[in-house]
């Protein structure tokens, strides 16, 4: 299968006894953003899912994997020809090429790390930096950006799939968020109670974003209304909740609220899951980044204000994202009309 050796036996790597790697303590000197942090430990976890044949983690579990890597396994799997295949599978998937250079600069990070502390030779390390990506005919993903109508549907879905009162506020807070405020996943898992604050009479957000970057932005009257309904939900159990505890949280079976925040594995989860009761197909948490940008571009909003939303470095850098955006091609519709063949009728048909 595209060159990727499984291993045959789960069990076997993972109770193994010998030596364990603590990513966890080393990747902060490589990877100083939290998010990027994250998301290497997500591709990290998928690579030794997808070469090593483990079982996928989540949440808790995949920090502890993290922090005790079986330095056997990685012994095993990690070498140029693994790497290759396996961007192949991601590229095969329908990854996009942002995705793919994330993907190979975390398993690249983790064998130059493991060669730094001499589990790892230094040959198979800069092989493995040497490893190219699949051409990006076969990896790009444009992605997706949804109308409004689909938006609209989105949301009511998101509601729809809760199966307690606490999971349909929680959920509808996530999505509102998510469609009205351009956030990323990461960022709102990341949001904390005393990130909620005033500016000149406004309702601000105080969003952590990549590269550590902080930005405010003005939350709107639905994600009010939302915020309210949830700070009401928890208030059943927590009359005041602590300022730097998270502001979006899990919930235990039969929906209870749980102390620990919701991570953005769980905020893809909403996502996904209420897109399929929507009959939307695919959709991923960007695509609603996206598609906030692409209905402000739509309806005439200046472009500064649309970079400001986003929090862009520069206006440059939004002009490339707009670019980006699967465009109309309506070329072949107005030539048809011009040519008036509406009514043409053909033989056969």
């Amino acid at each position: 299968m595209s060159g990727i050796e499984r291993r045959p036996t789960n069990r076997a790597l993972a109770q193994s006894d010998g030596p364990a790697f603590n990513l966890l303590a080393l990747l902060p000197g490589r990877a100083s953003s939290i998010h990027t942090q994250r998301a290497y430990y997500r591709w990290i976890d998928h690579f030794l899912v997808t070469v090593a044949g483990l079982k996928p983690t989540a949440g808790d579990a995949r920090f502890r994997r993290m922090g005790a890597l079986p330095v056997d396994t990685l012994q095993k799997c990690l070498s140029a020809p693994q790497l290759r295949a396996w961007l192949g599978i991601l590229a095969t998937d329908g990854h996009g090429r942002q995705g793919l250079n994330q993907a190979r600069a975390a398993i690249i990070t983790l064998s130059n790390l493991l060669a730094e502390s001499g589990w790892l030779d230094d040959y198979t390390s800069a092989a493995m930096s040497n490893v190219r990506l699949p051409n990006a005919e076969d990896g790009q993903r444009p992605g997706r950006w949804l109308s409004l109508e689909q938006i609209r549907r989105l949301m009511a879905a998101a509601g729809d799939i809760g199966t307690s009162q606490n999971q349909i506020v929680r959920n509808r807070l996530v999505i509102t968020m998510l469609c009205t405020m351009a956030l990323r996943r990461e960022e709102v898992a990341a949001i904390r109670w005393q990130d909620l604050g005033m500016q000149n009479d406004r309702i601000v957000l105080r969003v952590h974003g990549k590269g550590r970057k902080m930005g405010l932005i003005d939350i709107p009257r639905p994600v009010i209304g939302a915020l309210e309904a949830w700070r009401r939900c928890i208030a059943v159990t927590e009359p005041r909740p602590l300022q730097n505890s998270a502001l979006v949280r899990r919930l235990w079976k039969g929906g209870r609220i749980s102390r620990m925040g919701l991570t953005s594995d769980g905020i893809w989860l909403i996502v996904n899951d209420a897109a399929n009761a929507a009959d939307l197909g695919h959709v991923a948490p960007h695509d609603l980044r996206r598609s906030v940008a692409g209905a402000l571009q739509e309806a005439g909003v200046p472009i500064e204000k649309i970079s400001r939303l986003l929090r862009h470095s520069n206006v440059a850098v939004t002009e490339r994202y707009l670019s980006r955006l699967p465009q109309r091609n309506e070329g072949a519709v107005m030539m048809s009309d011009l040519l008036d063949l509406d009514d043409v009728e053909w033989p056969g048909l």
